[in-house]
């Protein structure tokens, strides 16, 4: 049976949601602009949403929305320079020089990869680092950015604006770094990679739990990074979303509804996943000083070999997270640490460390904070502090299938 149209728009649709963002760095490398790139890769898509219902799909989708945004963007460039004949040749022999030109250091082409060590340049400020990342590599928008970060809209687009404006006037150069430069530049990349999978591995908004695409796309990097530079703390990284990554199939019912870690089917974890990871833990944790990311991997990898959750080691776990709250000192390793505390020496003990953060003020607007209280509350039998805790929880929360969690135990504690 041939494909109707409305089979085409839906296949442009999914094609935007996997591809549009690796076009996007691909045309920015070509263009040099990152505003002209954004116009050229909607231009594009409306001419594949105009002639694929009629034409097909071309056999590389990608490869014909880059040229046609390519061809676009020139288009756009000659007429803004219709009345300077010059302006108008040097702005086309630049793209078409630009699109020539060899790409990738130490061949590694990789458009997405070059985009977020340009996005994470030490000449913009780290909050605007994050933002132009999630924005330009995630295609996340203000709105969703700004709730991950307690911050309104309005503040992100400004320095995203502002970002893009350093990029361009201080010629910030579109590419990964020599061998030389990349110690000194990889620790903002590694924190926006592991943002990027965040927000696969649980959705900051929206219906559905998680983005593979997203997580799937940070694992990619995380390898990249991993062969182009194997330092202890990359490797922790790539482990640690190989182990999360592992559980993404039982984290969820069939119906989308959120399943907790210690009641998930874990025959249905990944093991090739998991034994990736294991590999590079053990390499990264292979050294004096070991780092954040390593572990965090190393916890992970706890929990990854336990065969059910009555016998995960949260001994262990705990012990781990004393070494990171060390090595990485903050209030969300604080609260994870607590968690493991009430596994370990029961829900008062774990409730006390909780409340404490949450007295002095910190992540009063986290709503994991507010929800791990809640449990353990419940679990302490006292289901008035439980409802407090959870509806606060409840009102931070944008995530469906979260809510809806939270819901469903605001219920129980009702019965």
């Amino acid at each position: 049976m041939s494909e109707t149209p409305q089979d085409t728009r839906a296949a442009v649709a999914a094609i935007y949601r996997t591809e549009s963002r690796r076009v996007l760095a691909t045309l920015i490398r070509l263009l040099g602009d990152f505003n002209l790139a954004e116009d050229a890769l909607q231009e594009a898509f409306a001419a594949a949403i105009e002639h694929w219902p009629c034409d097909g799909l071309p056999a590389n989708p990608r490869a014909w929305l880059v040229a046609t945004g390519r061809f676009k963007a020139i288009d756009v460039l000659r007429r803004r320079a219709r009345f300077d004949a010059s302006v108008a040749h040097l702005a086309t022999q630049q793209v078409e020089t630009a699109a020539e030109a060899p790409g990738g250091v130490e061949e590694l082409a990789d458009d997405r990869l070059r985009l977020i060590f340009t996005c994470c340049h030490p000449a913009l400020a780290a909050e605007a680092q994050i933002a132009l990342t999630l924005r330009e590599v995630c295609g996340l928008t203000t709105e969703e950015i700004g709730h991950a970060y307690l911050a309104p809209a309005a503040t992100v687009a400004q320095r995203i604006v502002r970002a893009k404006a350093k990029i361009r006037d201080a010629r910030i150069p579109y590419e990964v770094p020599g061998r030389e430069e990349l110690p000194g530049r990889i620790d903002a990349v590694l924190c926006v990679v592991y943002l990027v999978f965040n927000e696969g591995y649980s959705a900051s908004s929206g219906t559905a739990l998680t983005r593979a695409d997203l997580s799937g796309e940070a694992i990619r990097l995380g390898r990249l990074l991993a062969e182009l530079l194997p330092d202890p703390e990359v490797m922790g990284l790539l482990a640690l979303m190989l182990f999360q990554e592992s559980r993404r199939e039982a984290r969820t019912t069939p119906a989308g509804e959120l399943i907790l870690l210690a009641e998930q089917d874990r025959s249905r974890w990944d093991r090739a996943l998991i034994a990736e990871g294991r590999e590079w833990v053990q390499r990264a944790l292979a050294v004096p000083a070991v780092g954040a990311y390593a572990l965090q991997a190393a916890i992970a990898g706890v929990h990854a070999g336990a065969p059910d959750a009555a016998a995960t080691d949260w001994g262990r776990i705990a012990g781990f997270y004393e070494l990171l709250l060390r090595a990485d000192p903050n209030p969300v390793v604080e609260l994870n640490r607590a968690v493991a505390v009430a596994m370990r020496d029961g829900p008062a003990a774990g409730l006390k460390l909780i409340d404490a953060i949450l007295a002095r003020g910190d992540l009063g607007d986290y709503q994991f904070a507010h929800s791990a209280q809640a449990d353990l509350y419940r679990r302490l039998g006292r289901p008035a502090e439980a409802r407090v805790a959870y509806e606060r929880a409840l009102a931070l929360t944008r995530q469906e299938p979260e809510r809806r969690f939270l819901e469903r135990r605001l219920t129980e504690l009702s019965g």
